[in-house]
């Protein structure tokens, strides 16, 4: 397994304190009872995550257990305003999302490299009293408190962006179809759950196109309820544009192999099955025509094609199906 591979931290951050406001009044030697001139608290540093292209994984923010920004500097006499503090930025890969730990709120969201979120703001600095001064009240003894910076437990999620995500239980083929259709070398083996970690593969289709296609971890009947690797594999179904399923023509039943995948997709999320999907019947070098035939009879009524990435057969008309639909 690549213990690299970080998809889920949970951290306490705090945003800094503003800066208080001044209580100050302008005393020079020739102006014995001048007026307030109390500055302004600067603002408490942000905390803002930062969506960086060059990143797949959340690992190093796994020991980073505590992120606290400084607080804004007070104000001071003569309409000097306090510093505001220096924002603490966390670059995150493109596809993190970020949750209220308490309560499960979704706070932001990171879609795009470059894109800036506020996680949590610095709070404001206060006035200084020169803010305060009225005709009936012309030395106000009074400024505003910073005010305080938010504090929580925040989790992070990475959820692959992808356009094509694969699904299908161990040993259904997905590994294999991604080194075949792409650069991508992920470890294959003929056992369950060789995939631990999403696996990610550019495929070149025709006239320098391409689309993303994750490996996504084999499913397996109570994933949805975590079992096995379960849930922590199905968030990464949640960002592709379309679903690839996938089922060997050794399958007990093609149907019911199928059926049982859509069903632990639609208890995890519902709204997974709004999603374009296909169905590629894989190892189909060890049929022949007649069996072709017979098997089309038990297929459930979802586009689908009989492939092989061994002998390549179907490599090309899948692609073409991919593409036709990505592009529908």
């Amino acid at each position: 397994m690549d213990s690299n591979f970080i998809d889920y931290v949970k951290l306490y951050a705090k945003s800094g304190n503003g800066g208080a406001g001044s209580v100050h009044f302008r005393r020079e030697k020739f102006v014995p009872k001048g007026g307030p001139d109390g500055g302004d608290g600067g603002r408490g540093g942000h905390i803002i995550l930062r969506g960086n292209k060059q990143m797949w994984t959340l690992i190093h923010l796994k020991y980073r257990k505590h992120i606290k920004a400084d607080n804004g500097g007070n104000g001071e006499g003569g309409n000097r305003f306090g510093v505001n503090a220096e924002d603490i930025i966390l670059e995150v890969p493109i596809g993190t999302v970020a949750k209220n730990a308490e309560t499960g709120e979704h706070m932001v969201e990171i879609m795009e490299d470059g894109e800036e979120q506020i996680l949590l703001p610095g709070g404001m600095g206060g006035q200084g009293n020169s803010h305060y001064k009225t005709s009936t009240n012309q030395a106000p003894r009074y400024a505003q408190p910073g005010i305080p910076g938010v504090e929580a437990e925040v989790i992070l999620e990475l959820k692959i962006l992808a356009d094509v995500g694969l699904v299908g239980f161990p040993n259904a083929g997905k590994s294999t179809l991604l080194s075949t259709v792409s650069a991508a070398k992920p470890e294959i083996a003929d056992y369950p759950f060789t995939t631990l970690v999403p696996n990610l593969g550019v495929v070149s289709y025709r006239e320098e196109r391409s689309f993303v296609m994750a490996d996504i971890p084999g499913i397996i009947e109570g994933a949805a309820d975590g079992r096995g690797l379960g849930i922590r594999f199905l968030r990464h179904i949640e960002r592709n544009s379309m679903l690839l399923f996938m089922i060997p023509t050794d399958a007990k039943s093609i149907k019911e192999e199928y059926d049982i995948l859509l069903g632990e997709l639609q208890k995890y999320n519902p709204e997974l099955l709004d999603k374009q999907r296909l169905l590629a019947i894989t190892k189909s070098d060890m049929l022949d025509e007649e069996l072709i035939e017979e098997m089309k009879a038990e297929v459930p009524d979802v586009p689908y094609l009989f492939i092989s990435s061994v002998t390549n057969v179907g490599i090309q008309a899948l692609k073409d199906k991919i593409w036709a639909m990505l592009n529908d």
